[in-house]
């Protein structure tokens, strides 16, 4: 007898056949199994959605095609995986199968069963918790955890930097693993880079075999090797970045999202999804406990968990836990601006901060310079007839990396050696403009040459940048480095500013922070604050050197609001601000937002896309009266040029939809995805590439 399967394959982003398809089966299986179907002439993976008896009435039982075969040995993917699939694909507009397919490990949709049934046997099933005794806790730390006990969550935990945020996680999972035999933690970081450095702490406190990674970093045979082990549920803690929250983990009960303020949760290729998001509701389908942590929350977190007004109402859905005070004795660094404004024309690095570097280097301290720019300069100029070093591909400037003498595109990767003349003019005086962080390392070691340590070896400065840390372990050999006191002074960019426990370093200076202050997106102020905060708590993590530790800004504007709460390391008065502003502008936790962006040959094709899908729109719902509701509650905005308006030879355009009612902008979307498919099939829009969806989008 046949059974009739709807299964999800991996179809073409915004294809007509985006959703289920139907397929026979001679044989007997499971929802959630893994099969191999034909499609077109390919055979594919699969993942079985719902079965039924009885063919569809709609469609000839003879027109199906069979499934080709099972992939057995492997556990059906469980009810509470499909739904959280089935909700991403749904919220953020994708097809059903394309987010399936791509939260599985590329080289299971390669393997035999003969191969995986190979690899199922090397499987350690024995993986035993073996738990190390931990630190003892804080007063903080363990009414944390109390609450945590006794309230369902999510939690928001509000912690400073160095106030053991770590160490709560760390006895969440060691009492979660106590209570339940079968129980899986997933542990979850915004960066690669920040995973090895948990996974050393996580491995030392409960054993290698308990512990699997996963990241895009590693090779498709050891993702597939750490899910196999998280799906059989023999991994009981996993520790990945955005794409862990997909990971199989059937016995699931704490998901931590460490720094859950990092955009880095938000996935911008593909399904653009909101790890964090994702794991306040894959904690609901599994009854699992779900802590977010952050010293600088997102606003949007920040806002869910509000406490109550005076009269008991308008709570958050979120549970607030703080921890204000760093472990024993340690103390935040004191805040100090720097006013450029008094500082000579053209000054890199003021007088007073370049003193206080060398005083720390002379005392065996480290000191951590931030310049969120890598390179040498964003770009190189001619005096005589204006030419500057533009990208011929995209709408940016090549910036000049001196190391290699080339002029590098960060967009399309374009580059070139540097020319010996302007190419306009001929001129020879060619200058860079602005400053990365290879001019600023080049600078220190100019400024400080006389320097010495306290043994009287000259002063060592290192840059960490995407640049500097391209080769394979480069990273991990210069943090080591740098933890083991060979480097005085060090110079990057953001990478350094996020969960390293630096130790030594007790002087941390922000170099230019003063773009984001006045930038378009209204967002931006959101992340630098958080990038300074996060930057100040690299200083004086060790107790015994706190008291002299010390966060320099040097800026144009230091009276500016986001200053003057920096200072007092007062994040509630910076978010209390910020909230302020977006109630009155209707942004942002208060309002929700969709960006659709269209990619095409010329911007007048993909602006005209946009603009021809939102007539089209508006004019279908007005007629119809269960619709006509809907054009009032979501406000469309015309197609506008990206800011970055063309990449690679691509023009850019995106329109922006928003609405104070997140279930409206969802139907809008859904209606909005049908008008695309029928207006992007008319001939005037032959020029276009594509069309993509972005959901809550972080960047505007």
């Amino acid at each position: 007898m046949s059974l009739w399967l709807d299964i999800a394959v991996q179809t073409p982003a915004h294809s007509q056949v985006g959703g289920l398809l139907t397929y026979r089966s001679p044989f007997g299986v499971q929802a959630g199994q893994l099969v191999r179907v034909p499609l077109g002439k390919r055979e594919v993976l699969g993942v079985v959605w719902a079965i039924s008896d009885q063919a569809p009435a709609e469609i000839s039982a003879d027109s199906l095609r069979e499934v080709t075969g099972v992939l057995d040995g492997l556990n059906p993917l469980d009810g509470a995986w499909r739904q959280l699939v089935q909700f991403s694909a749904q919220y953020y507009q994708r097809s059903l199968g394309e987010v399936a397919l791509s939260a599985l490990p590329p080289q299971l949709r390669e393997l035999s069963n003969e191969q995986l049934a190979r690899r199922l046997k090397k499987q350690n099933t024995d993986r035993a918790v073996c738990t190390s005794p931990g630190p003892s806790l804080s007063d903080e730390q363990n009414a944390v955890l109390t609450q945590m006990a006794s309230g369902t969550g999510p939690f928001l935990l509000f912690g400073s930097t160095g106030s053991g945020k770590t160490e709560v996680y760390m006895q969440a999972v060691e009492r979660m693993l106590a209570t339940d035999p079968q129980a899986q933690a997933l542990l979850m970081v915004p960066e690669i880079n920040l995973t090895p450095q948990l996974e050393e702490r996580v491995k030392a406190r409960f054993g290698t075999d308990a512990v699997v990674s996963m990241h895009s970093g590693m090779t498709p045979a050891q993702r597939l090797k750490g899910w196999l082990a998280a799906h059989a549920g023999h991994a009981r803690i996993v520790l990945g970045t955005r794409m862990a929250i997909f990971a199989s983990m059937p016995h699931l009960k704490l998901i931590v999202v460490d720094e859950e303020h990092d955009p880095s949760y938000k996935q911008q290729e593909g399904a653009r999804y909101s790890a964090r998001d994702l794991a306040v509701y894959r904690g609901r389908l599994h009854n699992a406990t779900v802590l977010l942590a952050s010293a600088t929350p997102s606003l949007e977190s920040w806002h869910l968990s509000r406490p109550a007004d005076a009269d008991g109402l308008n709570a958050g859905r979120y549970v607030r836990l703080h921890m204000p005070s760093r472990i024993g004795t340690g103390l935040l660094p004191k805040v100090r601006r720097v006013d450029m404004n008094k500082q000579p024309r053209r000054t890199v690095l003021s007088a007073p901060l370049v003193a206080a570097l060398q005083e720390r280097v002379e005392r065996g301290e480290q000191c951590m310079l931030l310049l969120n720019r890598r390179g040498y300069a964003p770009v190189l100029h001619c005096a005589d007839c204006g030419w500057k070093s533009a990208c011929k591909h995209c709408s940016a400037f090549r910036v000049f990396h001196k190391i290699d003498r080339t002029l590098r595109c960060h967009h399309c990767g374009l580059t070139e050696r540097v020319p010996r003349a302007c190419p306009d003019c001929g001129n020879a005086d060619i200058a860079p403009i602005g400053r990365g962080t290879e001019q600023l390392e080049e600078h220190l070691g100019e400024l400080l040459a006389h320097v010495k340590r306290p043994d009287g070896s000259p002063i060592r400065i290192a840059r960490i940048d995407a640049d500097s840390t391209r080769l394979k372990g480069a990273l991990e050999s210069q943090l080591a480095s740098v933890h083991s006191g060979e480097v005085d002074i060090l110079v990057g960019t953001q990478m350094i500013a996020k969960g390293h426990d630096f130790r030594r370093i007790t002087l941390v200076a922000a170099v230019n922070p003063d773009t984001a202050l006045f930038s378009s997106d209204f967002r931006a102020p959101e992340r630098l604050f958080a990038l300074l905060m996060q930057a100040a708590g690299r200083a004086g993590r060790d107790a015994t050197q706190s008291a002299t530790s010390e966060m320099w800004v040097q800026t144009f504007h230091p009276t500016h609001a986001l200053f003057e709460a920096l200072k007092k390391h007062d994040y509630p008065a910076f978010a209390a601000s910020e909230l302020a502003e977006r109630t009155a502008a209707d942004l942002p936790p208060l309002s929700h937002q969709a960006l659709l962006r269209a990619d095409a040959r010329t911007q007048e094709a993909a602006q005209g896309l946009l603009n021809a899908a939102r007539e089209t729109l508006e004019a279908q719902l007005s007629a119809d009266p269960d619709t006509a509701d809907l054009v009032l509650q979501v406000n469309v905005y015309p197609a506008v040029p990206m800011s970055m308006q063309r990449v690679a030879d691509v023009e850019r355009a995106q329109m922006l939809l928003e609405s104070p009612h997140r279930m409206a902008l969802q139907k809008m979307l859904w209606h909005l995805h049908g008008v695309l498919h029928q207006v992007r099939s008319l001939p005037e829009h032959k020029g276009v590439i594509r069309w993509l969806v972005d959901v809550d989008p972080q960047t505007i």
